[in-house]
Order: C-alpha cells, then sequence, then structure tokens
C-alpha cells in the first residue's frame, strides 16, 4: 500500500498495516447468481380447505387450553391431503404445536396464540438442534421434523410468554430475572458440548428437564418449501425463526420483537435457498444470524449454509443487523443482503463474521448493496477471528471474497473492525461506493488484499 494511503487510514485510527490485494475476486459472479437462486425459491402452495380451530375444541379466551384442538385440527388438515389451520380472532393457549405436511397454520387478524410458559409441557423431548449442538431438549414452541409444505401465515400474533420470570432466566443473568439460587443453564450447556466432543450419537444426548436449555421458538428441521409469513412473533425463550437443514425457505413480512437473551430474529442454520425479505427485526441478539453447526457436531454434519438472499429487511436493536456465525463449523457461501435499513444505539453491528479457530468453517462469497445505516454501537463492518474462545483451537476459519457496495453509514465507532490470524488472514474484502461518516477509528489486523473504490470516510476519499 502506499505510504500516503497508510496515513490516511491511520489518522481514524487504522490499528495495523493493510496489506493490498495481489488479485480481486470478480464480484460479477455474485450479483449475477441472485435471479437464479430466487428462481428456485418458490413457497408452498395448499388445497383451498379451512380447518377452523373452533371446530376442533379451541376456545380463544386465554384461558382454556387449546394445546389438544391444534392437533386435532393439524392431524385433519393433513389426512385430508392439506390445507389452512385457521386460528380466528381470539386468544388461544396452547402448549407446543407440531406441524405436518401440506399444513398452513393461518392465523387470521386479531388471533393470538399464547404459549405455556410451563416448562413440562414441551416434554417429551424431542431431536433438536441447540446452539448448533443436536440433541435430545425441549420440544420448540412451533415444531416440524422431515415434512414438506408447511407454512405459518396471517396477520396475528404468536406470545411465546417469556419473560424476567419465565425461560429467560435460565440464561444465568440478572438483567433476565436470575437470582443466585435460581437454577441455569451452564452446567446443562457444557454436558451438551462435552458429549457432542465425545462423539455421542445425538438421539443419546438427552437433556430436557434439569438442563435449563430454552427451547427455540420456531424450529423447522429438515424440511422442504416452508413459508412463514405476515405474523408478529415476541417474547420467545431463545431464537426465534430458526430452519435447520431446510431446503427452499421464504420468511417474507414478519416482524420479530422480542428482547430476551439470545433472542435471535431469524436463523438459517445449514439450509439452502432461502429468502428473508420485508421483515422487521427489533431483537436481543443478532436480527439475521446465518449458521451452520458448532464445533465436531457442525463438521460431523459438514453441511453448509448457501444461497440465500435477505432483502428489504429493517434491522432496529440487536448485535448484528446481517449475521454469520458463530455456530459456523460446516461453512457458509453465497449470501447475498440488499437493500435493508439499520439503525439503532443498541444496534451493534451491520455486517457481521464470528467465528475462531475452536468453530472453523469456511465462509466465503458475501454480498450486501444499497445498505443504509443509521447508526450502530461498534463496527459496520465486523469480522473477527476472536469470537468467544478465541485462538484455542486447531480448525483455522477461512474467511474469503466479501464485497460490500453502495453502503451509507452515519455514525460508528468503526467503520471496519477486522481481525485474523497471522497464518490465516481475512482474505479478499472489497468496499465499493460506500461512505462512512461520524467515524471515530478502524482495526485491521491480518487482511490479505483489502480494496477500496470510491469510498469516502469522515469526508475522505479512500482509493487506490
Amino acid at each position: 500500500m502506499p505510504r500516503r494511503r497508510f496515513l490516511e487510514l491511520a489518522a481514524i485510527g487504522a490499528g495495523s498495516l493493510l496489506v493490498w490485494p495481489q488479485h480481486v475476486f470478480a464480484g460479477a459472479e455474485g450479483w449475477a447468481l441472485v435471479p437464479d437462486i430466487l428462481a428456485r425459491i418458490r413457497p408452498p402452495v395448499f388445497p383451498q380447505r379451512d380447518f377452523l380451530l373452533t371446530r376442533y375444541g379451541g376456545v380463544g379466551n386465554g384461558r382454556t387450553d387449546a394445546t389438544e384442538a391444534f392437533r386435532r385440527a393439524i392431524e385433519a388438515c393433513h389426512r385430508a391431503g392439506g390445507g389452512r389451520v385457521v386460528v380466528p380472532r381470539g386468544t388461544f393457549l396452547t402448549g407446543p404445536v407440531r406441524l405436518a405436511s401440506n399444513v398452513n397454520l393461518h392465523l387470521d387478524e386479531g388471533a393470538v396464540v399464547r404459549f405455556k410458559p410451563d416448562p413440562s409441557a414441551y416434554l417429551p423431548v424431542v431431536f433438536t438442534r441447540w446452539e448448533g449442538v443436536e440433541v435430545m431438549n425441549y420440544a420448540p414452541l412451533i415444531y416440524a421434523f422431515g415434512q414438506e409444505n408447511i407454512a405459518i401465515t396471517g396477520g396475528g400474533v404468536l406470545d411465546g410468554q417469556a419473560d424476567e420470570a419465565h425461560w429467560w432466566p435460565w440464561k444465568g443473568r440478572k438483567e433476565y430475572g436470575w437470582r443466585e439460587g435460581m437454577p441455569h443453564q451452564d452446567e446443562g450447556r457444557r454436558r451438551l458440548f462435552d458429549m457432542a466432543e465425545a462423539g455421542i450419537p445425538p438421539e443419546q444426548r438427552i437433556l430436557g428437564e434439569g438442563a435449563y436449555l430454552r427451547p427455540n421458538f420456531i424450529q423447522f428441521y429438515r424440511c422442504r418449501n416452508v413459508l412463514i409469513e405476515g405474523v408478529t412473533i415476541i417474547n420467545s425463550p431463545m431464537w426465534e425463526i430458526h430452519p435447520v437443514l431446510c431446503e427452499n425457505v421464504t420468511v417474507r413480512s414478519v416482524t420479530v420483537r422480542s428482547h430476551g437473551p439470545n433472542n435471535d430474529g431469524c436463523n438459517p442454520e445449514s439450509c439452502r435457498y432461502v429468502l428473508i425479505e420485508d421483515c422487521l427485526f427489533d431483537t436481543g441478539d443478532d436480527c439475521i444470524a446465518i449458521k451452520s453447526g458448532r464445533n465436531a457436531d457442525g463438521r460431523r454434519l459438514s453441511v453448509p449454509s448457501e444461497y440465500i438472499v435477505i432483502r428489504n429487511c429493517n434491522m432496529r436493536d440487536g448485535h448484528g443487523g446481517v449475521v454469520i456465525g458463530s455456530e459456523i463449523s460446516g461453512g457458509a457461501r453465497y449470501i447475498f443482503a440488499e437493500r435493508c435499513a439499520m439503525s439503532s444505539p443498541n444496534l451493534d453491528r451491520a455486517l457481521r463474521i464470528k467465528t475462531n479457530s475452536v468453530r472453523g468453517g469456511i465462509i466465503e462469497h458475501i454480498y450486501m448493496r444499497d445498505v443504509e445505516v443509521g447508526q450502530v454501537a461498534e463496527a459496520v463492518v465486523h469480522v473477527n477471528f476472536y469470537y468467544e474462545e478465541g485462538d484455542a483451537g486447531r480448525f483455522d476459519p477461512i474467511v474469503r471474497h466479501i464485497e460490500v457496495r453502495n453502503l451509507t453509514s452515519r455514525q460508528s465507532p468503526y467503520a471496519l473492525y477486522l481481525r485474523g490470524y497471522a497464518r490465516a488472514p481475512i482474505r479478499d474484502v472489497r468496499l465499493i461506493d460506500c461512505t462512512f461518516d461520524g467515524v471515530e477509528k478502524n482495526l485491521t489486523e491480518y487482511v490479505d488484499g483489502l480494496y477500496f473504490q470510491n469510498v469516502r470516510i469522515n469526508g475522505k476519499r479512500i482509493d487506490p
């Protein structure tokens, strides 16, 4: 890099020498792929049959248990060849809901499905994935395993009823209601991770009661042709929308408002062909976090998340707007985010990649364009190889081919926060037609190929 360029960056706090690229990857192969990806993502279509929940015993008074009514209505719809299970206006109290193939769970405007906060209602345990590790644990609030053509739609509300007295204290943090002497997840979490590292089969990792591992809100596992559209999700025990090992997933016009611990908005994990569009995320953790399994368990399955398009979303509070990791041992590739708005003093980062040498994984071909960032609390573009355990493993991550184009940011402590390893640098990061204002500093450590084209930081043009 010319000395003048380095001094300009150092003046706003660049922490280390930026290595100029010896080659530049071709961005044209990136966005040119999006039409073909979108052509493969088609929401399921359902027969025009309605199964009204109240006809199967559901009473919308907020007190009568509708768990059995949901089960009967879904079973009847499935046996008839599919259709809609319609939740009418009212408040329906239920335990876990399990969807079956060809069933669209439809919430009319004014419908509220309120989930019991009693953990015993979510037993017996089911096969699930918890923080990237397969386990037999509490049933997710809405669950499907190995199904095709399933949906949750409508203008109603899904309320997990998690709060400082229910579910959230299991995190073990005082700000979420935990107090000395109360149970929490740390021991159960450690046991699960130890079992996975020891190679114990998932079916034998039986936790559930006594382990205090909170269930996800919506988890569709090994499903095809999935649609989640229109609903509002609030008060989740943990991750909110969590498709795992799914293909052809559409999440559209969903509102997520939940500020509890690990309350990620939408976490596609080891999924392919996913579209997330026109959604609002106001969360207690990452707004969208793309994942692919944790450590040995992620490497055992070795299924990346790939061909994911995120567009026209609004990210407010959260740890990150578009995030990849940290449970990313199976890798991620061809992730596209465009036309999103991100702004909040409580939104930490816009584009975030978090991993380490325990996680590993190959993360490549990540594209972001036409994004407006009002303000973030830390960094606009954040890549960190020192997340959680840090550099404590044998599986160096590979992060390469990142392009950010036409992004505008008005306020952030860092424009760039990039920390690789000397032995495994971050490779090929391109910023094109971007403007970063209100920047205090940058941090770049071990980046092999950082390219600027028409980039301004605090009004200064940073070009090769």
